[in-house]
């Protein structure tokens, strides 16, 4: 898949695949059974001196002590007031937490350690649980600090980091090295003694390799106020779905959407839709409508289907191609990275599998286009008083102008910021393109340009069309559109230049344009219709084929050379560019500016660089 790198480290790690290990430790209470953590470096387990569970890990109450217990439920009303944000390492403030007064059993050595809960611990990520090892991480450490909690090292780092041979390496040391202080592993390197822990631990049942994500539910977990019902009933304790007959599942019809008091969603007022059966009730829980976000693209393919999301035939003909993806083109900005492009490939992904659609991917190429800025170089805000409405623009300066304008204000990936004086000169351009074809009398009345005819263009203009068609083709492709709109004001100073206006050529430029200022070379068009029918798109621009070029016209075989008399520019032609030195001169001497400014005297001499100048010395 063509996506930016960026975006791909931002979804591995919002995925947050981890190689490790579970390793059960057993509880001092028997009854209560093992606590499980994930860990990604089961070869510190020797330094394990306490154990973190979540606030909400579902063995809090029965292993807080009876002393214990107003404590923890102080500190888990405080926990729960807080968001995951400012619960994990994201939140660099004071470690807090409370002693459960209950011990775990270390697997490797027997110790009895302490359960503590502490908020730093999310029962969303792994088990919901952690050996702690303070003297190799960062937040165990400045736990252990603040509650005089032993630090026991069990990693020295190699001579090639620092090792000293005298076990003073700062602590926490989060790097690499050999094992210490580990009964039966001490000596062995990191990366062996990890494969060797774990599989000794698993030879006893008391753990095993493993490879665990932090991915999470992002669409259902986050409940809305308001959105699609579930096709689900409850019955007996149990859930099920309804009869695929009775699909698509339509919300109930409700004039009180008011929050219910309870926490009861908004559906339970539908009384009679929630009692699905005299046994039955429907779920109250809705789906958020961003849900739909993640396979939009595949009803598209085929929208009128009533049988199907999207028919087999409809999605192999828009979505196959050979490539992974089977949407050509996405661009979207950077804030969907690991939210919404991430969960569509998710549900992409799991409709591949099923076998309803027939490629892995959703989007082949991904492009995160630039935030514009306001003229103020800051982000757009009301509060910042920067924001530009679009209506205005479009009401002063025409709708073309603000389309070329946003594709001309730099590379499509770029941060840009706004500017009326840039709407301006777009304008200005789009003002030249209809003057190439239209002219205006004394009254204030348009027609069509007298200069506009039906002749071939010559050499020059056919050239500046070519090299037009070429490069706006290609830089469409590379979504390059400032480039391309650059090249076309090129060629309509070209086309400006010249006194005649050779019809046909300027409808074919207008097929170029027509993608970019499609209301202005649609109007165009009609205009040059009207006298030149055989010239013009009998219909619109946008049903015409792209105009191919002719690599013989790009072909560079005349150059422009400039005559000066005495140092000081007098006249310029286009010369062959094989003429020869003695074929220049004569051309320059020929030039009647040349001769007006030589007043009849004779050249005393004439120097000749071909492909750029002839100075004649009189």
């Amino acid at each position: 898949m063509d996506w930016p790198d960026s975006t791909k480290r931002m979804q591995e790690a919002w995925i947050g695949r981890s190689e490790g290990a579970e390793l059960l430790f057993a509880l001092e209470n028997s009854a209560l059974g093992d606590l499980k953590v994930f860990t990604t470096r089961p070869d510190t387990v020797f330094g394990v001196t306490f154990m973190v569970i979540a606030p909400e890990h579902p063995l809090v109450d029965a292993l807080t002590t009876p002393a214990q217990r107003e404590a923890v439920a102080a500190y888990r009303k405080q926990a729960a007031a807080k968001s995951d944000l400012e619960r994990t390492d994201l939140a660099k403030g004071e470690k807090t937490g409370v002693w459960t007064g209950s011990f775990a059993i270390n697997p490797a050595n027997g110790q009895k350690i302490p359960v503590w809960i502490a908020d730093y611990v999310i029962m969303g990520y792994g088990t919901g649980a952690i050996m702690a090892v303070p003297a190799h991480d960062e937040r165990d450490y400045a736990f252990a600090q603040k509650f005089n909690i032993p630090v026991i090292q069990v990693i020295e780092p190699d001579h090639a980091e620092g090792r000293n041979g005298h076990g003073t390496t700062k602590l926490p040391y989060t790097g690499d090295g050999r094992l210490v202080h580990s009964n039966g592993y001490s000596g062995l390197p990191w990366e062996e003694a990890k494969k060797k822990i774990t599989a000794d631990l698993a030879a006893r049942g008391r753990g095993q390799a493993t490879i665990n994500y932090k991915l999470r539910d992002w669409l259902f977990s986050r409940q809305r106020y308001w959105g699609e019902p579930f096709p689900i009933v409850w019955e007996n304790g149990q859930h099920r779905s309804i009869p695929e007959s009775e699909l698509p599942l339509l919300p109930p019809t409700l004039e009180d959407f008011k929050p219910t008091g309870t926490p009861e969603p908004p559906l339970s007022k539908a009384t009679d839709w929630v009692q699905y059966s005299a046994t039955a009730k429907r779920e109250l829980n809705t789906m958020p409508q961003w849900a739909g976000s993640c396979w939009y693209y595949l009803r598209y393919c085929d929208a009128r289907n009533s049988e199907r999301f999207v028919g087999e035939a409809a999605e192999k003909y828009w979505m196959g191609g050979g490539k992974p993806g089977g949407v050509d083109l996405y661009v979207g900005g950077t804030e969907h990275a690991v939210l919404h492009l991430l969960y569509a490939r998710f549900w992409h992904k799991v409709l591949f599998d099923l076998g309803y659609v027939s490629t892995p991917e959703p989007f082949q190429r991904l492009v995160n286009q630039g935030l514009i800025l306001g003229e103020d170089g800051q982000k757009m805000s009301k509060s910042r008083g920067n924001v530009v409405n679009p209506d205005d623009v479009v009401r002063e300066y025409g709708a073309d102008a603000l389309r070329l304008y946003e594709m001309f204000m730099g590379p499509l990936e770029q941060v840009k910021p706004w500017s009326m004086k840039g709407v301006e000169g777009v304008y200005r351009f789009l003002a030249r393109v209809w003057r190439l074809v239209m002219e205006v009398d004394d009254e204030g009345v348009w027609s069509l340009s007298k200069a506009l005819q039906d002749v071939p263009a010559n050499k020059q203009l056919t050239k500046a069309l070519h090299e037009t068609i070429k490069k706006c083709g290609e830089d469409i492709e590379k979504l390059s559109f400032n480039t391309a709109i650059s090249q076309m004001m090129v060629c309509t100073n070209a086309f400006t230049g010249a006194e005649v206006k050779p019809a046909g050529a300027i409808v074919t430029f207008l097929k170029v344009l027509s993608p970019f200022a499609p209301h202005l070379a649609e109007e165009l068009n009609a205009q040059i219709r009207a006298k030149f029918p055989n010239l013009a798109a009998k219909r619109f621009l946008s049903d015409e084929t792209w105009p191919a070029y002719d690599p013989a016209a790009l072909i560079e075989d005349e150059v422009e050379v400039v005559f000066q008399v005495n140092g000081k520019l007098r006249d310029k032609a286009r010369v062959p560019v094989a003429a020869t030195k003695e074929e220049i001169e004569k051309i320059a001497l020929a030039s009647a500016r040349v001769q007006e400014f030589m007043e009849g005297k004779p050249a005393k001499k004439v120097i000749v660089v071909p492909g750029k100048l002839v100075n004649v010395v009189v």
